[in-house]
């Protein structure tokens, strides 16, 4: 073995001082060979002093390192201080055993080898070997087959991700599908790097059969990032593609990002064969999420027809119900009954079911602010008005209230009302007379004394001491009388007037029409009480963006508002093949007569079917026995003031103008619509003159114009 080249220089050096060491002291005591062993000496000891202070580690090298410097001044000193070479020849003894000492020990050339040890001299240099990768040596932990087998895999793919496998476990059922526990081969290293392709190339499958999962920390296991779970799935997905559970096509179609109602999980899907209705009720994963739901896509990833008016959806908070019916279920006829039509102790009665068969309710009286109810019906001609007149009326009725209908012209259904009502008629004049009337009742039962202290009260819905019964004034076609040339002045006044002050004399105003908005007779003031005082009810409003305006006008906040078509129809084959065809669309549309968008209390609107009331037969059956009317000390003031007659009679001298002058036919109509009426249905004007009254709106400005035409 080739002796480093420091260690035989170090050798050396202690082979030829040691004569020095002994003859130096004793032949040349003065010599200043003397002087340098001693200060080197001196040197070591101040070596040693600053090692044994210093608090870091080799602090025994470090003095080891010294030792040869002061013990060769203790020998020059013993030396110098002996006679001649000593007893014994002991100065040439200690020269040679500290020789001796630094011949074996080597402290220097041992130090200096201690970071940097140069390569021993070799012949000729040999080509470096391949670089041989040390597998990390496992021990048998007895590991199952299954797991070995894998680790075999894992191994030959060369420790993906610097991890090693720990546990395979086969899934139950499955040949090919398993979950794998990793961790980091280095304790205290996260697992990084790691995919879902990485895990997927040593075990042959797609990339998209494998999941990885964190490790929830354990009893008796770790976890954290040091750890990972890869799902490894390919009989199962393969399964999934070709026939997904439920559960699974929701998540896949449907709560995926790009779903029709993304991060949603389907709760349970249930059937109703006695309806013919499925129902998928699902929720959001985040409970925070309000659902956002694309109608369209959830029929195309649950393969139903998305246009056959047969898939509804509800939402309630972070939950929804999806409902496909087999048959449109909106076209199914809910007769009227009168034991669905009586209302119960707090005044509420069905007027008509949803979707799902749940029952509507709707008020005669408010309960809970003790007053009357407003109504409020909109919809176009022939989409079911008339016939919520008639259940409403019918329900009024029952509960003892008396009811007056106008409309602004005769058909025949709301003539057979008249049959059961207490007055009824077909024009613009009249509205205006009832209205007018009812206006009237307010001061009269204001003043109206109650039996049982002789004092007047506000109306109490339910009260038997009341003197009086709940009047509902009706107005169809409200915004069309409302622009009547000759009276609608006075009916939108009026029935202003008495939507903000009927309530507390019990006095209900339901007008009906085909817009809410104020430039077609409805001003703010009198919508707002209308919406707070009632539950609006929208029929088809002609198109459904229409429909949902209206239904918005009529809600404190914009919920999302249910769809009406024009018809429902069902979709039968393909509309690409029947156009390649030439053939024509199948004509199976089912009218969407009598299904209105009802809001509910809590601004939330519904779709329902409205009870229907057969005009075709006697609806005596819906009625009570007797028609319920005013009493007689109402009739009997009304009588004073003039306003209780006939109403279809023509207009009366001065009844709401006062007459023209004989020789001043040219503004006799001027005169007609702007002068002072008698009855407390008219206005005033300064001079008799329409020119001279304040336009306080688009219409009466029109009138203005149309006034000075005629002058």
């Amino acid at each position: 073995m080739t002796t480093p080249r420091s260690a035989a220089l170090e050798r050396l050096a202690y082979t030829l001082a040691a004569p020095v060491l002994a003859v130096a002291p004793n032949t040349y005591p003065d010599s200043p060979v003397n002087q340098v062993v001693q200060l080197a000496g001196i040197a070591g000891v101040g070596g040693w002093f600053l090692a044994a202070k210093s608090d870091e580690p080799g602090a025994g090298r470090k003095i080891l390192r010294w030792s040869p410097l002061v013990l060769a001044a203790a020998v020059d000193v013993a030396a110098g201080h002996t006679g001649g070479f000593g007893p014994y020849w002991m100065d040439g003894l200690l020269a040679v055993g500290w020789a001796a000492a630094g011949y074996l020990v080597m402290p220097f050339s041992r130090h200096t080898r201690r970071r940097h040890r140069p390569a021993l001299a070799a012949p000729a240099p040999l080509p470096a070997p391949a670089e041989v990768f040390e597998e990390p040596v496992v021990p048998d932990d007895g590991a199952d087959l299954l797991t070995r087998d894998a680790r075999v895999l894992w191994e030959q793919a060369g420790m993906p991700g610097r991890t090693h496998i720990v546990k395979a476990t086969r899934h139950p059922g499955m040949q090919h599908d398993m979950t794998i526990l990793l961790r980091a081969s280095e304790t205290g290293r996260p697992i990084t790097g790691l995919t879902e392709a990485v895990v997927a190339a040593p075990f042959g499958v797609h990339s998209s059969d494998v999941v990885l999962a964190e490790v929830a920390i354990q009893p008796g296991r770790q976890g954290g990032p040091g750890w990972m779970e890869a799902r490894i799935t390919p009989d199962a997905n393969q399964r999934r593609r070709t026939k997904p559970t439920d559960q699974e096509r929701w998540t896949d179609r449907i709560g995926s990002p790009k779903g029709g109602a993304p991060g949603s999980e389907l709760v349970h899907k249930t059937r109703d064969d006695a309806r013919g209705v499925t129902f998928y009720r699902g929720k959001m994963a985040d409970s925070t999420e309000t659902p956002r739901i694309d109608l369209a896509k959830v029929c195309r990833a649950l393969g139903l027809p998305e246009d056959d008016s047969c898939v509804f959806v509800l939402i309630d908070g972070s939950e929804f119900l999806i409902s496909a019916f087999d048959e449109p279920p909106l076209s199914q006829i809910f007769s009227a009954t009168r034991e669905l039509l009586t209302p119960d102790a707090k005044g509420m009665y069905v007027c008509g079911f949803t979707i799902t068969g749940q029952p509507v309710k709707t008020m005669v009286y408010q309960h809970d602010k003790n007053a009357p109810a407003h109504g409020l019906t909109l919809g176009v001609s022939r989409s079911g008005k008339t016939q919520f007149f008639a259940i409403n009326m019918a329900a009024q009725s029952l509960d003892g209230q008396v009811v007056w209908l106008g409309t602004v012209r005769k058909d025949e259904k709301t003539t057979v009302l008249g049959k059961y009502i207490d007055r009824q008629g077909s024009n613009a004049l009249w509205m205006a007379r009832s209205l007018r009337a009812a206006k009237a009742l307010c001061e009269i039962r204001a003043e109206m004394p109650w039996p049982h202290d002789g004092q007047p009260h506000d109306y109490k819905p339910g009260d038997t001491r009341c003197p009086y019964r709940q009047l509902n004034v009706y107005g169809d076609e409200f915004m069309t009388a409302a622009q009547d040339a000759d009276f609608g002045e006075f009916i939108q006044k009026d029935g202003e007037d008495l939507t903000v002050t009927g309530l507390k004399y019990g006095i209900g105003f339901n007008p009906a029409g085909q817009s809410p908005f104020a430039h077609n007779g409805f001003s703010t003031e009198m919508k707002d009480n209308l919406r707070q005082n009632s539950r609006p009810v929208i029929f088809n409003m002609g198109s459904p963006g229409a429909t949902r305006k209206a239904a918005e006008g009529t809600m404190e906040n914009a919920y999302d508002v249910p769809t009406i078509p024009a018809r429902y129809s069902r979709s039968e084959g393909s509309a690409i093949e029947r156009a390649m065809r030439g053939e024509a669309d199948p004509e199976n549309g089912v009218s969407t007569g009598g299904v209105a968008v009802i809001v509910l209390d809590n601004g939330r609107a519904v779709l329902m079917r409205s009870l229907y009331a057969d005009f075709d037969t006697d609806l005596a059956h819906l009625f009570p026995d007797e028609v319920n009317r005013l009493t007689d000390y109402e009739v009997s003031e009304l009588e004073k003031r003039g306003l209780w007659f006939d109403w279809n009679e023509p207009v009366r001298p001065g009844e709401f103008w006062p007459e023209p002058d004989e020789d001043d036919e040219g503004e006799s109509r001027s005169r007609r619509r702007g002068g002072k009426g008698g009855g407390g249905g008219g206005r005033s004007s300064k001079g008799g003159g329409r020119r001279s009254e304040q336009v306080a709106s688009p219409r009466q400005a029109l009138e203005a114009i149309k006034s000075l035409t005629d002058a």
